[in-house]
C-alpha cells in the first residue's frame, strides 16, 4: 500500500471477474526473487511508480478450496515513491481516502487487508 502525507492511499479498480474491486496493487513472488524485491517489481509493473523504504506491516491468508490451496500474502506499505502514475491493465488507479471507500465496490477480503495495512499509521 502507497499512501501520502494528505491520508489518501492508492488503488486500482480491478476489472478482471476473478478479484474485481478495488484493491491495493500487488502479485507474485519470482524464482530467486526476495519478498520485497517482488513487492517493488509488482509495484512498479502495475503503477508505475518506484517505491522505497518498505515496511512489513502483516500477512493476510486465505483458502482456495477448489482448488485445494491456502494462499498468504505478505502486507508491504510506503510512502516513499517517485515516478509517474500510470494506466493498469488491471484497471483504473487513482488515490482515495479512507471516508470515500464506500463509493466504490470493494475486492473480496479488502476490508481485512486494509484493516492489517492501516493500522499504526
Amino acid at each position: 500500500m502507497l499512501y501520502d502525507k494528505d491520508g489518501r492511499f492508492l488503488v486500482e479498480n480491478r476489472l478482471a471477474q476473478d478479484w474485481p474491486g478495488l484493491n491495493f496493487p500487488g502479485g507474485h513472488v519470482e524464482n530467486n526473487e526476495t519478498l520485497e524485491e517482488a513487492a517493488k517489481r509488482e509495484m512498479k509493473e502495475e503503477t508505475g511508480l518506484e517505491v522505497s523504504d518498505l515496511e512489513q506491516c502483516g500477512v493476510f491468508d486465505w483458502n482456495v478450496p477448489e482448488e485445494h490451496l491456502r494462499h498468504v500474502a505478505i502486507l508491504y506499505r510506503s510512502s516513499h515513491y517517485s515516478g509517474i502514475l500510470q494506466a493498469s491493465e488491471e484497471g483504473p488507479l487513482f488515490w482515495i481516502k479512507e471516508s470515500d471507500l464506500a463509493s466504490y465496490p470493494l475486492s473480496t477480503d479488502f476490508e481485512k487487508v486494509f484493516s492489517v495495512m492501516k493500522k499504526g499509521l
